[in-house]
């Protein structure tokens, strides 16, 4: 039986922003979480990997159009790696990273 080393094969979690590799965002992103979010994506290292997570994230979702949320993250920093759902299937979010970075 062959086994998935995941650790080897995903990137790894960390608490601080100046050791990730990318930034993850499965929300809308709200007016107060905008310069919140501008200043993680611009405190990550080079090369930064963007993944938008759900609905929420990728459109705004059911608040797109709300003057208190954005229409999508791709208008406030660029996104490397779309996973659609509302919520995407556990089983969708691995399959596009392992997809992604292979």
């Amino acid at each position: 039986m062959r086994l998935l080393n995941l650790e080897g094969t995903l990137p790894n979690f960390v608490a601080s922003t100046r050791h990730a590799d990318g930034l993850v965002v499965t929300g809308p992103v709200s007016r107060n979480m905008r310069i919140a979010l501008l200043q993680t994506y611009e405190a990550m290292a080079e090369p930064k990997v963007v993944i938008a997570v759900g609905s929420c994230a990728i459109t705004g979702g059911p608040f797109r159009k709300s003057p208190e949320v954005s229409d999508g993250l791709n208008n406030i920093i660029p996104v490397d790696l779309y996973i659609p759902g509302c919520p995407p299937h556990p089983l969708t979010n691995l399959h596009a990273l392992i997809t992604f970075f292979k």
